[in-house]
């Protein structure tokens, strides 16, 4: 038999491990991600553009009425006219393009003093690519920041192109500087180019990027585009459904898990205007709900009228959901031995899925089979 203080020694032995596990997986935020982040053009952005978004895609719903249901509808529409956007990203970069500095300068400075009002907000850079871009990208966020003044909480910056970790590192270095106080600036890293996937010695790429962000990274978004074109694909075959981004986003989701940083799919340039707003609004569809069903709950929308699909999808994907899970999370707290022998990981994800449904508005908190403050004890 082994002493108590045998028993001791072997447990001690792992104290290390515990405390480097418990620093780098903090533990996964499984409420309160956005269900989207919309990329407007620095140059187009405007004190108002949430409400003209909003009014927007309110307009072509009505227009063009989808077979969705009532319930579906009604919350849809509440949606658009209350808060159609919930996350909003100041795009300095692709969406934005290439213009001489005083543009820039001033593009900056307009921008910040027109900041949105959404649960978050931020702007993407230009990348760390070339010195000429580099020195563009630090620019633009000094300006930027200087104009804000305070720093309000949920501003999130998008770091594009990331192909190596000394950039992530520099990159923290700049926030650091840049902060108005300790700590506030946070970003997201887009994934983007087969070199944040494996590095040039072959290895998993992104846990050593989260690592050197030094629990700044709060996301890890998918660029469908630049990824697939890094990797030589024919202009047909630049889709999100490429199983080459099925790899990718599997890669995303095992780097990330545990850490705390939310993982969001890419985008579809299929837009829903003109003749094809019903062309665009299926592949947008389509490709929302692929995106559900893999455990991306955030994914990017480019265009006004995409915001009726995001939300038409999101909202059917929970309220579908929503009577099974239910009864499955009723006979866990129980003890009931139903249908499904559930155990505790599975009763932390489907009360994270209910707590997602009803921040995002697809269902009531009436509808939720126990309290609020029971679900989240379970995460």
């Amino acid at each position: 038999m082994l002493t108590p203080g045998e028993i001791d020694g072997f447990v001690t032995r792992l104290s290390a491990v515990d405390e480097e596990r418990a620093r780098r997986y903090p533990g996964d935020r499984l409420t309160n991600q956005p269900v989207h982040t919309c990329y407007v053009p620095a140059h187009q952005v405007r004190q108002d553009v949430v409400e003209h978004w909003g009014a927007t895609a309110l307009a072509t719903l009505r227009a063009n009425p989808l077979d969705i249901g009532g319930a579906i509808q009604e919350r849809v529409e509440r949606k658009l006219a209350t808060q159609p956007v919930e996350d909003l990203r100041i795009d300095f970069e692709d969406g934005y393009g290439t213009r001489d500095d005083d543009t820039e300068d001033a593009d900056a400075i307009r921008a910040a003093r027109a900041l949105p009002d959404t649960p978050y907000v931020g702007l993407r850079v230009k990348s760390f690519d070339t010195a000429a871009l580099r020195r563009r990208c630090i620019r633009t966020l000094d300006l930027f920041l200087n104009t804000l003044g305070r720093i309000p909480p949920g501003l999130l910056i998008t770091f594009p192109k990331v192909t190596d970790v000394r950039q992530v590192e520099v990159f923290v270095s700049l926030l650091e500087r840049l902060e108005d106080r300790p700590g506030t600036l946070a970003f997201e890293i887009q994934v983007e180019t087969p070199q944040t996937i494996v590095d040039s010695n072959g290895l998993l790429a992104l846990p050593g990027f989260i690592a050197a962000g030094q629990g700044r990274v709060r996301g890890l978004h998918f660029g469908t585009y630049d990824y697939t074109a890094g990797l030589g694909l024919p202009s047909a075959s630049q889709h999100l459904a490429h199983d080459a981004c099925d790899f990718a986003r599997h890669i995303m989701q095992v780097s990330a898990a545990g850490t705390g940083v939310w993982c969001s799919d890419g985008s579809t340039n299929v837009l829903p205007v003109g003749d094809a707003i019903r062309h665009g609004w299926q592949t947008h569809a389509t490709l929302v709900r692929r995106s559900l069903d893999h455990g991306f709950y955030q994914g990017w929308d480019l265009h006004p009228n995409q915001l009726v699909t995001r939300y038409a999808t999101v909202y059917d994907f929970y309220r579908t959901g929503l009577p099974a899970v239910s009864a499955r999370l009723t006979d866990y707290l129980g003890h009931r031995s139903g249908s499904v022998a559930d155990e505790p990981a599975t009763a932390r994800m489907l009360a994270a899925f209910l707590l997602r449904a009803l921040r995002c508005g697809a269902v009531d908190a009436d509808e939720l089979p126990v309290g609020q403050d029971r679900l989240g004890a379970l995460l």
